[in-house]
């Protein structure tokens, strides 16, 4: 958009406005703001330099076992060293970063709150006062760390907004807080389809695009893969599948990856051992719209690779078929894997990650996945000794 001459001169009118207001608050804090009201409260939106934010704001959690000492919960041990992490690397990356609003209190009667007309203020805030923090007390303990740091540059030019609920009530504020707090959590699915294009992130939604078994058949935004809509993974699912492969680890970010090249790599290996695989290879072959609902039930019920666990699994051996110098996934050792028998009744996954249960819902299937790493572990050890890849590990 095009400013006019017009425009010029509005804009000179408003600092005229404006400048007397922090002309005669210049000792004191003083921020131009938003006036709304909500929940039968007024509320005002302002925006602070990152360099104000260690000496306007306060936490006040609670301490020992008593609930009514503070006005917040105590701070999570290492949440703010996460956040601070998370900033630190983007800014250094030269890469975009956002942190969520703020939101303090303050009794009405500390502050000077000057209305301009439609919604527009200015906000006094003397230098003696102190906004009470009633959500974001990590993101503050993060910025505060930065800002006094040797790394304060990195943010030395950004702002951050504050929601300012004016509030002198403590009890209020507490119940403030617990509500704020009743957001419920994002599906780490729904987090990781929105995540940046890149790593295990970037790889996994190659993945979904361009493996057969992935395709069409993956929840990305719920925790869990609904049956009814002919879903088998989910993109958590995908993502820990993918840590396994490259760095043995489900967790692993798998940052220095390079996106291309790995998703290439691996979805070559998967359309080939998923082909090839008899467990797999019908739903593969046949389009995901003649999929029945039966076809994933049925699949999801005996084949380990329907589960989160054998996936898991199939990561963790396909992990030791790869050459990271080369990119390269041996193919032989690929076919030999999608040789195995895969069903939850084959011996070779009893008593590590196939359990029988003593009170099945249903009798003629009383084999129960394990979950746990050690179970998981046990059974890549035991293919590894079945293929020939390892000789017998005593555990």
């Amino acid at each position: 958009m095009v400013e006019t001459p017009e425009d010029d001169i509005n804009h000179q009118r408003l600092d005229l406005l404006l400048e007397p207001y922090f002309s005669k608050y210049h000792r004191e804090r003083c921020y131009p703001g938003l006036i709304f009201r909500q929940g039968k409260r007024k509320m005002v939106q302002i925006n602070v330099p990152a360099r104000d934010l260690p000496i306007l704001l306060q936490a006040m959690p609670s301490t020992d076992n008593d609930p009514d000492s503070g006005k917040n919960r105590p701070e999570v041990k290492g949440h703010a060293e996460e956040i601070k992490t998370y900033v630190v690397e983007r800014a250094k990356a030269n890469r975009p970063w956002v942190l969520g609003t703020i939101t303090a209190n303050v009794d009405e009667h500390n502050i000077t709150v000057h209305e301009l007309g439609r919604g527009l203020c200015i906000v006094v805030i003397p230098n003696k006062v102190k906004l009470d923090i009633t959500d974001g007390q990590h993101r503050k303990s993060a910025i505060q760390e930065l800002v006094l740091g040797n790394e304060s540059h990195l943010i030395s030019d950004d702002d951050f907004p504050i929601t300012l609920i004016l509030e002198a009530d403590k009890r209020q504020c507490q119940i403030d807080f617990k509500d704020m707090a009743q957001t419920r959590p994002l599906d780490k699915s729904l987090l990781l389809s929105f995540g940046e294009y890149s790593g295990r992130v970037g790889i996994t939604k190659e993945l979904i695009n361009r493996v057969s078994m992935f395709q069409d058949k993956t929840e990305k935004i719920k925790s869990t893969p609904a049956t009814k809509n002919r879903l088998i993974y989910t993109t958590n699912y995908i993502a820990r599948f993918v840590s396994c492969v490259f760095a043995n680890d489900p967790a692993d970010e798998l940052k220095n990856y390079e996106v291309e090249a790995a998703s290439g790599s691996l979805a070559e290996c998967l359309n080939q051992f998923f082909l090839e695989c008899h467990h797999t290879r019908y739903i593969v072959e046949k389009a995901h719209q003649n999929l029945t609902v039966d076809d994933i039930s049925r699949f999801k019920e005996e084949c380990l690779l329907g589960v989160s666990a054998g996936l898991e699994v199939l990561g963790r051996l396909l992990y030791h078929t790869y050459a990271q110098d080369d990119n390269y996934f041996n193919q032989t050792k690929i076919s030999q894997l999608a040789q195995l028998d895969w069903s939850r009744e084959n011996e070779l996954w009893r008593d590590n990650i196939v359990r029988i249960d003593l009170k099945p819902k249903n009798p003629a299937k009383p084999y129960k996945v394990s979950f746990g790493g050690s179970a998981i572990a046990a059974a890549v050890n035991t293919v590894q000794v079945k293929l020939g890849w390892i000789q017998f590990i005593n555990n």
